[in-house]
């Protein structure tokens, strides 16, 4: 094994030998540029390395012969022509400036233009070209652009934008996105399904500079924005309208630059993330500040991790709102309201558990049609300024609630806060023949007991009759055919699970 091993070292050796030999005879006897020099070395530290694949032994001849000639100009649509080379568009080949002090926008988009339209291996979602994992590197630069950075067509996925910062200009349209994916007005006539699958956006820095949003993403399916930082925007962070699937994770929208505090937050404006579709999460994100953190009108939404601290609520602000009567299908866990609450339109199938309210932020359950149901608030902690905030409230300004059904709220802990549940517990001790033990203080509906279990203990020698006589207006009556010394236990629940 030994000698094969060294025999396969040296097989290795000699080839590399020969081949740097062979390159280097092509070479005319002159001097190198700097850039020539370093390309050449990549070229060949990029053979070398394709060399050690045991599927590129037998192909290194043909491999070899796709370098250029140093001599000759650097493609701008490939970052290194070679083997097992990504297809990488890098923006400064188009002219882009890093620095930000010139428009950008041409060349930012000649490189987008370049990578939509590039090969394409095969199809992703029937009418979706799949681009291969094309990437446009921003190279770590800052850009500054005058219109929305759009795709040429629908129909393109499998394609990265990442690795810098992109800045809107002043004369920047006030209703546009940076990054907008949308179709192009000179895009195709005949659309698929869905306009993209596939893009990701990652290790963004964008600048809206108070001109309209961020990302906006139209009709597209499996989108991913990751790692990015968005601020100074007047409408939407990110809007994500019809589609499915998009995943927003790891990242920090703000309209201003702030960390909590700030003298003007009473006028903060815009939205941190707006959904409009369906099936997406948002997933460790945090929203420092605008007037709402995260708008939702789609269905079966997911969000965990996410800290709002936009706008405190007693400003005016909202950390989640669900503004989806009668169907709402949303899961919140492992988040944390920071002085922002979360509000839900006649919720219907919505989970709220194991997130943390600060600063007398609560869950307010608004009613539209006076429609509550399959509404699951538990394992949650509540902090407050005992102001005798309820950390669940219901905000029955336009109708009451009158269709109540399976509604959890309980095992919830508050410190400064006034509870409220839909299942409660108490006792009373007494001497008599009647017991009247009131729930108004901590059950979360008026006037709605649904199951009631009791017991009675005596201390006495008899064996009082005893029964439930009352429910009504939140009181349970406990009562004996004689007067006895007694202890009575009593469970409430507002649900009407057994």
């Amino acid at each position: 094994m030994a000698r094969k091993t060294l025999a396969w070292s040296l097989l290795l050796g000699m080839a590399c030998s020969i081949v740097i030999g062979s390159y280097e005879e092509s070479f005319p006897t002159r001097t190198f540029s700097s850039n020539n020099y370093h390309e050449a070395i990549q070229r060949l530290q990029s053979f070398k390395a394709s060399l050690t694949r045991h599927d590129s032994i037998a192909s290194a001849s043909s491999s070899l012969s796709t370098f250029s000639s140093p001599s000759s100009a650097p493609s701008p649509s490939l970052s290194l022509q070679g083997v097992n080379n990504p297809r990488v568009y890098r923006v400064t080949s188009y002219g882009a400036d890093p620095t930000g002090n010139s428009d950008s926008t041409e060349a930012l988009l000649a490189a987008i233009e370049d990578a939509a339209k590039g090969p394409s291996e095969g199809y992703l979602m029937e009418g979706i070209r799949d681009l291969g994992g094309a990437q446009i590197n921003l190279e770590g630069g800052n850009y500054l652009i005058s219109r929305s950075l759009k795709l040429p067509v629908a129909g393109v996925g499998n394609l990265m934008i990442h690795g810098g910062t992109i800045r809107a200009s002043d004369n920047f349209p006030e209703d546009g996105y940076i990054i907008d994916l949308s179709p192009s007005s000179n895009g195709r006539n005949s659309l698929p399904s869905y306009n993209f699958e596939f893009i990701t956006l990652k290790e963004l820095l964008l600048d809206s500079n108070f001109r309209g949003g961020g990302i906006s993403v139209i009709n597209s399916l499996r989108t991913n924005i990751d790692n990015c930082y968005i601020t100074h925007f007047t409408t939407n962070g990110i809007l994500v309208q019809s589609g499915h699937e998009t995943y927003i994770r790891n990242s920090f929208l703000g309209q201003h630059i702030t960390a909590g505090g700030d003298k003007n937050e009473r006028n903060f404006s815009g939205t941190g993330i707006t959904l409009q579709g369906n099936d997406n999460a948002v997933t460790d994100v945090v929203i420092f500040s605008a007037a709402i953190g995260i708008m939702v009108t789609g269905q079966a939404n997911a969000f965990s991790g996410v800290h709002c601290y936009n706008k405190a609520t007693g400003f005016g602000g909202t950390g989640i709102y669900l503004k989806l009567p009668g169907l709402t299908q949303t899961r919140i866990v492992n988040s944390y309201m920071d002085y922002t609450s979360i509000v839900a339109e006649d919720p219907v199938q919505l989970h709220i558990s194991s997130s943390f309210f600060l600063g007398d932020a609560n869950i307010v359950l608004k009613s539209k049609n006076g429609i509550v149901n399959g509404v699951d608030i538990v394992d949650n902690m509540f902090s407050g300024s005992n102001q005798g905030v309820e950390i669940v409230q219901l905000d029955q300004s336009n109708s009451p609630f009158q269709q109540i059904d399976q509604v959890i709220v309980d095992r919830n802990i508050a410190r400064g806060m006034k509870l409220k549940a839909t299942v409660a517990k108490m006792s009373m001790q007494g001497n008599g023949t009647s017991w009247s033990v009131d729930f108004n203080n901590v059950l979360l509906f008026p006037n709605l007991i649904k199951n009631v279990q009791y017991s009675l203990s005596s201390s006495g020698s008899t064996f009082p009759n005893h029964a439930l006589r009352n429910v009504s207006e939140n009181r349970v009556v406990i009562e004996t055919n004689e007067a006895v010394a007694a202890n009575v236990f009593v469970t409430v629940d507002q649900s009407a699970l057994s």
